[in-house]
């Protein structure tokens, strides 16, 4: 019997994987079909991402260095608020080598990582868990553990079978991509779409990525095509997936927790999730013990106390997206320029930093 069964390869679970295995706790990473694929997620992501990986990850991965964004309230040829820093604030990386990277780092450290394994039931015990999977040659088997990491993202199934509640909301995001090389240094992000927004992230020689999110039913499609077309590019490769916002009151239950976007541990004001997830990881591997199930509450209290307030935050950020025009072109006139914030944490827009930049 496992300690762990992780159910989820992507970065939440190989990073959970990689802290527990390294503990010396059996754990079998499981992944329904081949890691790191299909892609349904921006590789951009804060400079921060690489305390999380190997130190020769870079070389691999790293595709582009941003310093900036131009916030637009219209297409690409309206006003443009720039926000900046002198120095490199951001990065665009290999999305997909990412995942493989960290469940590669997973099993060197001893998880048992087991690729086209599709969850099909979780059954909780009193002393266990006994996970029923598909096996890639279609049979199905089961494992069991002492507990169970649901980090198989926004419509998570461990979640569903656990009986725990969804995230308040989930948007629908699209993403493009364009082969032809650009490696400039800022973002581009309309506020065009519905409650959310669409952008434009160079990423060096690996081409242009072309995204915009919005909630169900608000013609993502459509809307996608109007920015693209307003760009002037037809993009070859297309993908989308579902963006979680709003965690639930509880990830957790006796013998089951949840990490990642399965738990919607995300910024509401991006959709991105990669850093919060893994900073999930990294408490749920430091406060669970598999054999003390009460060892749950402490996780469940210690990673709202680590990301309850950015996210808080975070969604305030995001109200602003919807404000009448006037407003957002005012607000956006005050505030760019330098700035001292860090794209994961909306706590530094009240830092010293900022606050004497604005004031000065």
């Amino acid at each position: 019997m496992y300690d762990f069964i992780v159910v989820g390869a992507g970065p939440p679970g190989s990073r959970f994987a990689y802290q527990a295995a390294s503990e010396g706790y059996d754990v079998a990473l499981l992944e329904k079909g081949e890691v790191g694929k299909p892609l349904a997620c921006s590789g951009h992501v804060s400079t921060d991402i690489w305390e999380y990986l190997p130190d020769s990850a870079a070389a691999d991965l790293l595709q582009n260095r941003i310093s900036g964004a131009r916030f637009h309230v219209g297409g690409p040829d309206s006003k443009a608020y720039p926000f900046y820093k002198s120095e490199v604030i951001s990065h665009v990386i290999d999305r997909v080598g990412l995942d493989k990277t960290l469940a590669r780092r997973a099993a060197d450290a001893g998880a048992d990582l087991r690729e086209h394994h599709t969850l099909v039931d979780v059954d909780e015990r009193s002393d266990r868990v006994v996970v029923t999977v598909t096996t890639p040659d279609g049979t199905q088997t089961t494992l069991e553990s002492h507990m169970v990491a649901g980090c198989d993202g926004p419509t998570s199934r461990v979640r569903d079978r656990a009986g725990l509640a969804a995230p308040s909301e989930h948007l629908h995001g699209v993403l493009a991509f364009t082969d032809t090389p650009d490696d400039g240094d800022r973002v581009d992000v309309h506020l065009t779409a519905p409650t959310f927004f669409a952008w434009r992230i160079p990423r060096g020689d690996a081409g242009v990525e072309y995204g915009l999110a919005a909630p169900p039913g608000a013609e993502v499609g459509s809307l996608f095509d109007d920015l693209t077309t307003a760009y002037a590019v037809e993009p070859s490769r297309r993908c989308s997936g579902t963006i979680p916002i709003g965690p639930p009151d509880s990830v957790t239950t006796d013998r089951i927790f949840l990490v990642g976007d399965a738990a919607a541990q995300s910024k509401p004001f991006t959709g991105g999730g990669i850093l919060y997830s893994m900073t999930a990881a990294d408490i749920a591997a430091s406060t669970i013990d598999p054999t003390m199930p009460s060892t749950l509450d402490t996780y469940e209290s210690a990673w709202r106390d680590a990301l309850a307030t950015e996210i808080q935050l975070g969604s305030l950020i995001r109200r602003c997206y919807s404000l009448p025009e006037p407003l957002q072109h005012l607000g956006l006139s005050v505030l760019d320029g330098e700035i001292g914030v860090h794209m994961d944490r909306p706590t530094t827009l009240f830092s010293r930093a900022q606050l004497r930049r604005l004031f000065s």
